[in-house]
């Protein structure tokens, strides 16, 4: 299996923002559900980070719960 280089540290991104909408739709499933590391690529810093911005943005109606 070859290692996948993390997307956020390859760009030079330090944090992941919860207003980069598209960045967190990419990130969630069909169903609305946060992808795993495996399938998103990213190291495990990033992926802290993106789980907490995709949280706040549903907190904020900027990304759904579920996906109908």
């Amino acid at each position: 299996m070859k290692n996948k280089i993390c997307v956020f540290c390859s760009k030079g991104i330090k944090e992941v923002d919860y207003k980069q909408v598209e960045v967190l739709k990419r990130s969630t499933s069909f169903l609305g559900k946060i992808e795993t590391r495996r399938r998103t690529g990213a190291c495990a810093y990033h992926q802290r980070r993106l789980a907490q911005a995709i949280k706040r943005a549903r907190h904020l109606a900027l990304v759904p719960y579920i996906n109908r």
